[in-house]
């Protein structure tokens, strides 16, 4: 086996049992340091999940010399400051999504990365799974013929009130949590659609603008300048039509992609947690079926290559560059919205 990556980890969050800590036990990585805001917090994380050591703060995990790769999961507005300290330090990184909180803080980041000589990745961990792969192929073997169209959906139940999700000073908004993994997901179709998409229009809404009465979840007032909800129409060069539907407003989890062709279709009935549904039902002239393509954690698969990537030199389809695209495309969706991208932290 390979030497085994030595990971420091920025915060106490509980995505990171999923994200990081379990791929990482099934890799035999090491989890060498934890911080967080509350040491207590970080040694009860630490006794939970088998991390090394506590130390005092971000800014002593990121300066550790035995800290080789940062895992950054804290809150959005904090992802872009975190990661250029990281890279600054000559960490590898691998950052939750979105890099940062808008395109030009991105930029630095993908300059710092490239100053650094470190593997930056924004962890879209979907794309590395056998579901999202499996949509790549079928539209690579003419199966479903040219493609026509795409639709993804990624939508949640409502946060709690005080959620750091609700919040503009820290990069909140159903399009920087959810919408991303459906405007990542049209971007990766770029070989099949003639190149990436142009955002065409984007309408969306704040949550007091739900129509919901005042003691439901969805009708108080409050966030401002956060989208409850941002929709956007998409145009390939190719000629290919693309829709992106994102909420925080929903009523249950819902995370689809349908890619429509000349000659058939198919559908990812979740494709950012495949390890909650992992069907793929394809419909052709020839018939309906649907294909199971294995539950095991997309994150699984991500930390997977992001190590052999490190140690063996195979690709990796995520760098820092690929999340500067991911970012703009995201003001973009903002700015015809009319919402502000968000302001750095």
């Amino acid at each position: 086996m390979s030497e085994p990556l030595r990971i420091g980890v920025l915060g106490a969050a509980r995505i990171s049992q999923l994200s990081l800590v379990s791929p990482a036990r099934a890799g035999g990585h090491r989890l060498v340091a934890v911080a967080a805001r509350d040491r207590d917090r970080a040694q009860a994380f630490a006794d939970a999940h088998g991390v090394e050591r506590v130390v005092g703060s971000y800014a002593d995990l990121v300066a550790d010399p035995e800290v080789e790769v940062v895992y950054n999961p804290l809150a959005n507005g904090l992802h872009g400051p975190w990661n250029l300290t990281a890279l600054d330090a000559g960490k590898h990184v691998i950052s939750e999504k979105p890099s940062a909180s808008n395109a030009e803080e991105a930029a630095e980041v993908r300059d710092a990365a490239v100053k650094a000589g470190t593997v930056f990745m924004e962890a879209f961990h979907y794309l590395f799974h056998p579901v999202t792969r499996r949509l790549h192929e079928l539209l690579a073997s003419g199966e479903l013929g040219e493609l026509r169209h795409v639709e993804t959906v990624v939508a949640m139940p409502a946060p709690p009130d005080d959620d750091v999700r609700w919040s503009l000073p820290l990069a909140g908004g159903a399009l920087m949590d959810l919408g991303c993994y459906g405007l990542h997901a049209q971007r990766m179709l770029a070989p099949w659609a003639g190149g990436r998409p142009e955002v065409v229009s984007a309408r969306g809404g704040e949550r007091r603008e739900m129509g919901v009465p005042p003691d439901g979840a969805r009708g108080r007032a409050g966030a401002p300048g956060v989208d409850a909800w941002l929709d956007a129409e998409l145009a390939f060069p190719g000629g290919a039509t693309g829709s992106m539907r994102s909420s925080m407003v929903h009523d249950t989890w819902q995370a689809t992609c349908r890619v429509v062709g000349t000659r058939g279709e198919a559908t990812a009935l979740d494709f950012v947690l495949p390890h909650q549904d992992d069907r793929v039902v394809v419909r052709t002239q020839s018939g309906e079926r649907t294909e199971e393509l294995g539950r095991r954690s997309s994150y699984t698969y991500q930390l997977e290559a992001f190590a052999a990537h490190l140690r063996d030199g195979a690709p990796l389809p995520l760098d820092a560059e690929d999340a500067l695209a991911t970012m703009r495309i995201i003001d973009e969706c903002y700015e015809k919205a009319g919402f502000a991208p968000r302001p750095r932290s």
